[in-house]
């Protein structure tokens, strides 16, 4: 079958004239069959190049390629108009009636640990203390160094660190880089301090540890503070929070940054201090750990401690809210499951 330009431009004007009457997607294929297929006139024309003249074979290549890319470009955009068309009568025909009544919005509810937090902050609210927040990612000088760890220190140990690439910087393995920080901005004045925030340690996940955990810091700083003091502080705060006739017991314990230095632990709230497995069968539950703020860390703050001293505690949040609730798992605070955090 010989075909000529004027057989080619009759072609090209009738497909584009039957394409108009295309309706739907299985007549759009039927004319892409006729018209664009291996037996349409332009494919046939490109099977007759080789048998033409060098003369005549540009020419026709040209018109044929005209003719192709007019006709896909018209077959393309009957392709969309159906498309967009197909649309419209769908969402037509979808009912919605605008006068039924919403679902209702589920009310969101405190995270479990930030109930505890709200409380201790209307505790420590209630006796004088401020709010104040320290940064998170922390210098090697502020986590360890000015709280009277120093390079190579065996105490430094004591914290499993998450270093960062850049060198002395690293995330806070406690609160208590935060007392330097709140003694220099305010030293030589008298402060009365709470520090909550996130810390980080490595360590391995279980039940009972997380490698993210909420503290609590507080520090008192002043002319004449005694340890005496510090114990008559702690002793209110466990009362308001744990009821007035709690009962509580200081240990002796070691903590670099402070001498001498305490664990406080609480009369067992779910046992009355008969032993149960909540409290390990001792009738005691240990809620923070404390002491007197020791001189390096006070001159490192900007105070002198000839003149000042001062106290400062610290209590994981995590476990409090742990035994309180008797959860049996640390991690479900962060999982985000709905099912748990709908429980409070």
């Amino acid at each position: 079958m010989t075909i000529s330009l004027t057989d080619l431009e009759k072609e090209k004007d009738l497909a584009l004239s039957e394409l108009q009457q295309v309706v739907d997607e299985e007549s759009l294929n039927q004319w892409r069959l006729a018209h664009l297929g291996k037996n349409a006139p332009v494919s046939q024309a490109f099977a007759t190049l080789a048998t033409m003249s060098k003369e005549d074979r540009p020419l026709m290549g040209k018109s044929a390629n005209t003719v192709r890319v007019a006709l896909e470009a018209g077959m393309a955009e009957k392709r969309e108009v159906l498309h967009q068309e197909a649309l419209a009568q769908a969402l037509q025909a979808e009912k919605l009636d605008v006068t039924l009544p919403g679902r209702p919005a589920q009310p969101g509810r405190i995270h479990p640990l930030n109930q505890v937090l709200r409380q201790i902050y209307r505790t420590f609210g209630d006796m004088g203390f401020q709010i104040y927040r320290s940064p998170e990612v922390e210098t090697d000088d502020f986590n360890f160094t000015y709280l009277n760890m120093p390079p190579y220190h065996p105490a430094r140990d004591m914290w499993d660190t998450f270093y960062t690439n850049r060198e002395g910087v690293l995330l806070r393995t406690h609160t208590s880089p935060g007392q330097i920080r709140v003694m220099r901005e305010y030293a030589p004045q008298d402060i009365r301090a709470i520090l909550p925030g996130a810390t980080a340690r490595y360590e391995q996940l279980t039940a009972r540890s997380e490698i993210e955990f909420i503290q609590v810091e507080v520090l008192v700083v002043g002319k004449g503070i005694t340890f005496a003091e510090m114990k008559g502080t702690l002793l209110d705060f466990a009362r308001r929070t744990f009821g007035e006739h709690a009962r509580t017991r200081l240990r002796p314990s070691y903590f670099p940054f402070t001498e001498p230095s305490a664990e406080m632990d609480v009369e067992c709230y779910i046992c009355g201090g008969k032993g149960c497995g909540v409290c390990k069968g001792t009738g005691w539950l240990e809620i923070l750990g404390c002491g007197m703020v020791h001189p390096l860390v006070l001159q490192y703050g900007g105070y002198d401690p000839a003149v000042h001293s001062g106290f400062a505690a610290g209590m994981g949040i995590d476990r409090s809210t742990l035994m309180r609730y008797r959860i049996d798992d640390i991690r479900h605070f962060r999982n985000n499951d709905i099912r748990f955090l709908e429980q409070f």
